[in-house]
């Protein structure tokens, strides 16, 4: 009888202990930092790189990819916490993206930190291709009613906003988290090529013309590929009307993967990062449409360069977020003083 006890009480010790240790193995991974990107050109390594693939060789080669059912590519996590994935492109493909990784349990996203980053445009009013810029502002470019120049006054803007949409077409990002973002990327060594150099001479503008650098200001988020100093000097106009700052980048995806985090985590740490590899116009000498369909050779430059850059401008604040992760990980810390 007593050895059929103790055989018993040793059973019960060792499904125990098989179900502490399954436990154990199922914890979600605590992610410190996500970086989202929207497309890769090719595989992840080794070829012409896209939005990722820096990333993914700083941060993921000896990761292994986790499907995430309903994201279009897998999740990469290093055993520092910093994890990332490519969404895709547009408002729909990416957001559909990050609401299946945020809802995935294998993931403990309630402290982490996200980059949303990728190429972009810029006008040269107010940037270069090669600029890497922090975004202080998020706009939605759609939302409201437009109509034909034609049918209006002449002059008058063709766009007003549409009610209903106040809460989700204009996001503020956190201040001081991009104030640290400014400060920790500073003095960041930018890469340029001699084909984009050349490039800028086509434009009179001085910011057009001026050396790549880190900038902060307003992105505007919209599936239609705006072009043109019409819809241009219009982006503007709509940041201006909503309050924002200038209008210095043109994307895809920055607003819509807002909102689904924000409905989930709030905003106060997302990241908005985009390197400009386009002017959002032609030049004085071009029409809209010959900017937009360039004759062979006439393309902007400086495409692998910017990509680089976005990583080389990003990877200072995630690395410095997980070196400090005691002072982070309850909230973004108040800036030292000077």
């Amino acid at each position: 009888m007593q050895r059929v006890t103790i055989g018993l009480k040793a059973g019960l010790f060792a499904l125990v202990s098989l179900c502490a240790t399954n436990t154990a193995l199922a914890a979600p991974t605590k992610v410190k930092v996500f970086v989202a990107s929207m497309f890769e050109i090719g595989a992840n390594t080794g070829d012409r790189a896209g939005e990722f693939q820096y990333w993914y060789e700083r941060y993921w080669q000896k990761s292994a990819p986790h499907e995430v059912r309903g994201a279009l590519k897998p999740v990469y996590c290093n055993d520092d916490g910093v994890c990332g994935s490519v969404l895709g492109m547009g408002k729909v493909n990416s957001s559909s993206s990050i609401q299946a990784i945020l809802l995935d349990p294998d993931y403990d996203f309630s402290e982490a930190y996200f980059v949303l980053t990728g190429v972009a445009g810029t006008p040269p009013s107010r940037g270069t291709i090669g600029d890497v810029s922090w975004g202080t502002w998020l706009v939605d470019y759609d939302l409201g009613h437009r109509w034909a120049p034609e049918e209006g006054k002449p002059g008058e803007p063709v766009f007003i906003p549409r009610k209903g949409y106040e809460s989700y077409r204009l996001f503020q990002l956190n201040p001081v988290l991009v104030n640290w973002a400014v400060k920790l990327s500073a003095g960041v060594n930018l890469k340029d090529s001699e084909a984009a150099q050349k490039y800028r001479q086509r434009y009179p503008d001085a910011r057009a013309n001026a050396a790549p650098s880190v900038q902060t200001g307003t992105h505007m988020t919209g599936d239609t590929f705006f072009h043109g100093p019409g819809l241009s000097k219009e982006a503007q106009y709509i940041a201006k009307l909503y309050g924002a700052d200038d209008y210095v980048i043109t994307e895809m995806e920055a607003a819509a993967i807002t909102l689904v985090i924000k409905r989930q985590f709030g905003t106060d740490r997302i990241m908005s990062l985009r390197g400009a590899v386009n002017f959002d116009q032609g030049n004085p000498n071009e029409t809209t449409q010959q900017h937009l369909d360039p004759a062979p050779g006439q393309t902007a430059g400086g495409f692998a360069e910017t990509v680089e850059n976005i990583e080389l401008v990003g990877a200072r604040v995630v690395d410095h977020i997980v070196a400090d992760w005691p002072q982070w990980q309850k909230g973004v810390p108040a800036l030292p003083a000077k």
